[in-house]
C-alpha cells in the first residue's frame, strides 16, 4: 500500500469514529477542509461515497461501513506491533486512552494524574468520562475503570480501590427547616437528591450498615440528576440531602457548608476495577498506570481541587498545566505524509471530558 493511501485510509477511520470532520481533524492535527479534501480523494480512488455528509451530521454509507469494519483490525493490530516495541523501552511511553466512571473521575483518577504525569511524562493520557461502560475493544480504549458488576466478562479486570466511601451530608439551612435524622428510615421524610446515571428512576435505595446491620432504604425527592458537580451544588444550596463521594464533600464538611447526617452509619459506593482486553498483549505503558493506580488511590483531593469540580462544567486538563519535564514524543504508527500534508493521527495530550450526551437504561443511588 502506497503511503498516501495509508494516510487517506487513516483520516477516514478518524472521521468514522468522531461522526465529524472537525473533531477528525482536530485529532489528526490538520485543517478540516484537507480533511475534507482527503477523504473525497479516496471516494474518487473507490469509485464509491463513504460517508453521508450534511451541515448537521456525518453518517457512514453501507460501503463505508464495511469498510470501516475491515480497517479495524488492521489498524489495531499494526499499533499492537508498536506497542509491542514499547516494551524494549527504557521509560514506558505512548498514548493511552481511558473509559472512566464520572465517581472513579473524581475518586480515583483525579487525585493520582498529577503524580502520575509528572513521575510518567512520556505517557500521554486521554480520558472520557462516562456513566456507561464502553466496548473499549470496539471503541478502541486501552482500558476501563468502572464498577465491577458493569464490566464484560471477557474482560481481564484489576482491583484498584475496593469500595469507594460516600457521605450522607446536607447544609446548615436545610437541616434547620427540617426534622432531625437518627436512622436511615428518616430519610423517607426529607428530599433527598439522587445522583442518576441517566435520568432514570428503576432503582431509588440508598444502602447503609452498622456493624453487622445493613440497610437499603428507597429515597424519594424533587431533583434526580446525572452530574455529581451539580448534586453537590444542590446539596451545598439547600435543596435536600445528597450522598456523593467523601473525597469529593470533605472539604465543604471542613468548612461547615455542608453537615454530616446519620453519622453513626456509614454508606459504600460499588467496588470500582480497571479493566482492559483478555485478547492483546499488555504494554508497558498500560502495566506502568495500572501498577500506580493500585498504591496511588488513598490519595486525597485538597479543598481547592474539590471545589474546581464545581466551578467548571469540564474536568481540568493536564495539557493545561505546564510541563515540569521535557519529554520525547514517539510519533504514532498512523503519522504519516499524503498530499504534502502532515497527517498525525496521534491521540491527543493528557485530558479529562466529561460525559457527553448521557444514555438511558442507567441507574440512580
Amino acid at each position: 500500500m502506497r503511503g498516501t493511501q495509508f494516510a487517506q485510509l487513516t483520516a477516514f477511520v478518524a472521521v468514522a469514529e468522531h461522526s465529524s470532520f472537525t473533531k477528525a481533524a482536530a485529532q489528526l492535527g490538520i485543517a478540516t477542509p484537507t480533511l475534507s479534501q482527503t477523504i473525497r480523494s479516496l471516494e474518487e480512488q473507490f469509485g464509491v461515497r463513504l460517508l453521508d455528509r450534511t451541515t448537521r451530521s456525518v453518517a457512514l454509507t453501507e460501503a463505508g461501513a464495511e469498510l470501516l469494519r475491515q480497517l479495524s483490525p488492521a489498524l489495531a493490530g499494526v499499533d499492537k506491533a508498536v506497542d509491542a516495541i514499547d516494551a524494549f523501552r527504557d521509560k514506558p511511553a505512548g498514548g493511552l486512552r481511558l473509559a472512566v466512571h464520572p465517581v472513579a473521575a473524581v475518586a480515583i483518577v483525579g487525585p493520582s494524574i498529577a503524580h502520575f504525569s509528572a513521575q510518567y511524562p512520556e505517557i500521554r493520557i486521554e480520558i472520557c468520562v462516562d456513566e456507561e461502560p464502553k466496548d473499549i475493544v470496539s471503541a478502541r480504549f486501552d482500558a476501563g475503570i468502572h464498577p465491577a458488576d458493569g464490566v464484560a466478562q471477557d474482560m481481564v479486570v484489576v482491583p484498584i480501590a475496593g469500595k469507594i466511601g460516600v457521605s450522607t451530608v446536607a447544609s446548615p439551612d436545610y437541616l434547620a427547616r427540617n426534622v432531625p435524622l437518627s436512622a436511615p428510615d428518616d430519610l423517607k421524610q426529607h428530599n433527598c437528591i439522587r445522583y442518576c446515571a441517566s435520568g432514570n428512576e428503576t432503582r431509588q435505595t440508598w444502602k447503609f450498615s452498622n456493624a453487622d446491620e445493613h440497610i437499603e432504604v428507597n429515597v424519594a425527592g424533587s431533583l434526580n440528576v446525572n452530574n455529581l458537580n451539580l448534586a453537590l451544588r444542590a446539596g451545598l444550596d439547600g435543596v435536600g440531602i445528597v450522598q456523593l463521594p467523601e473525597i469529593l464533600v470533605a472539604p465543604f464538611i471542613a468548612d461547615g457548608r455542608l453537615v454530616p447526617v446519620l453519622a453513626d452509619w456509614s454508606a459504600q459506593w460499588t467496588d470500582f476495577v480497571l479493566f482492559y482486553s483478555n485478547r492483546r498483549h499488555v504494554p508497558l505503558k498500560l502495566r506502568t498506570l495500572v501498577d500506580f493506580l493500585r498504591q496511588e488511590t488513598t490519595s486525597t483531593l485538597g479543598p481547592e481541587e474539590a471545589r474546581s469540580f464545581i466551578a467548571r462544567p469540564r474536568f481540568a486538563s493536564s495539557a493545561d498545566r505546564p510541563h515540569r519535564v521535557a519529554h520525547r514524543t514517539r510519533p504514532s504508527v498512523r503519522q504519516v505524509v499524503a498530499d504534502g500534508a502532515t497527517i498525525a493521527a496521534t491521540k491527543s495530550s493528557a485530558s479529562l471530558r466529561s460525559p457527553a450526551t448521557q444514555r438511558s437504561g442507567a441507574e440512580c443511588t
